[in-house]
């Protein structure tokens, strides 16, 4: 792990976005609630947002921070027959939160795949990406409109 001892504690913010398409039988289930394994956004939310405060779990060499706010917004598109995950995470620390914002849309993408793969094995989950971070010795950062 880096040695981030002698950083300053600074509040830091990180916001990641994902999203997953599907047929539109599968959106209708899932914008209607109606999913045989029950709320899937609701059950997301709740895999992003503990997914975020596992993070040191799953991916090697990332510090275990203490989270001070997860959240887990979604989107419907009915033209696209997607869902967009955006998620914000925020601690105060001396590392920042990217890794913790990646891996809760990841995850909360990959549940809704679990949750109605039984409708739709054909599901796309594409474009996951940091938005924007803050804090720290780097600032802020916001992704180059070019990479959209």
């Amino acid at each position: 792990m880096v040695d981030v001892g002698g950083k300053d504690e600074t509040t830091r913010v990180a916001r990641a976005q994902g999203h997953i398409r599907m047929a539109a039988a599968t959106f209708a289930l899932v914008s209607s609630g109606s999913a045989k394994k029950g709320d899937v956004l609701g059950v997301a939310r709740i895999a992003a947002i503990q997914a975020s405060k596992r993070t040191s779990d799953l991916i090697p060499l990332c510090h275990p921070l203490a989270l001070t706010r997860v959240a887990a917004e979604f989107t419907l598109d009915a033209k696209r027959h997607g869902v967009t995950l955006d998620v914000t995470a925020e601690t105060v620390g001396r590392t920042g939160v990217e890794m913790e914002a990646l891996t809760a849309v990841a995850v909360g993408l990959l549940t809704i795949y679990d949750m109605c793969k039984a409708a739709d094995r054909g599901m796309i989950i594409e474009d996951i990406r940091l938005l924007e971070k803050t804090g720290g010795k780097s600032g802020h950062w916001i992704a180059d409109a070019a990479c959209k």
